[in-house]
């Protein structure tokens, strides 16, 4: 018998090699273990009823404490003060059990700069509606992760149905933008707008202050009537 060409048996060992490489490892194929995959962002809505709007990367990070990074699985959201049935409510809950609803909304910041978002949320009345409002009730006081606090007319919170917003342009709250609720505070300022909300208190108080209001911000927030007191 003849001598076998050296190319055969260097073929050979080649396809050994590669089989034996699935034989030990079955299943890898390029890319499976994490070679040029790239981590897919969710795409935001950039145009609505025919106006461009703003992109979550447009904000600017001015809160108190830098982003609250929340547990969803842990999250509760607290409903509480003057009602007759105190709510606390899983992120879920809140998403899957109340009626979402969108705008298209313009965020104004006392630093100059403005967003205009699509938000979709679930309307705060629905949230109190459920916990059961005293009538002596006049104000909504909202609480946040990183302990900041403002609020607004009960009546306003009604009339103007306000959402709690759980995405924008399409997309879930980023944390830094308040996952995994925001205030979507219309024709207020800024810093009505709280974010990492978990708590909702209903009362009596027309004169409460939150964060800001302590420091001289009007307490109203009204966007007509400047921003200080």
């Amino acid at each position: 018998m003849g001598r076998i060409p050296a190319a055969f048996i260097a073929i050979t060992l080649v396809i050994f090699v590669m089989l034996a490489g699935c034989v030990i490892k079955p299943g890898v194929f390029p890319g499976s273990e994490g070679e040029n995959i790239t981590s897919l962002i969710p795409a935001e809505v950039r145009e609505y009823e025919g106006e461009r709007l703003s992109s979550i990367a447009d904000f600017r990070e001015n809160s108190i404490s830098g982003p609250q990074y929340l547990n969803r699985s842990a999250y509760l959201l607290e409903i509480n003060g003057l009602v007759s049935r105190p709510l606390s409510l899983t992120y879920d809950q809140v998403i899957s059990e109340y009626p979402a609803y969108q705008k298209k909304v313009t965020l104004f910041c006392v630093e100059g700069w403005e967003v205009t978002i699509l938000w979709e949320g679930v309307r705060v009345g629905d949230l109190l509606d459920d916990a059961g409002v005293n009538p002596a009730a006049n104000t909504v006081i909202f609480y946040a992760a990183d302990g900041y606090s403002t609020s607004l007319p009960l009546e306003y919170i009604r009339d103007r149905d306000i959402l709690l917003a759980h995405s924008m342009n399409g997309v879930i709250l980023p944390a830094e933008r308040g996952f995994p609720f925001q205030l979507v505070a219309e024709d207020r300022w800024g810093y009505k707008w709280i974010k990492w909300v978990t708590r909702i208190e209903v009362s009596d108080d027309p004169a409460y202050r939150g964060y800001w209001e302590q420091r001289g911000f009007s307490r109203t927030g009204e966007i007509k009537r400047g921003f200080f007191a």
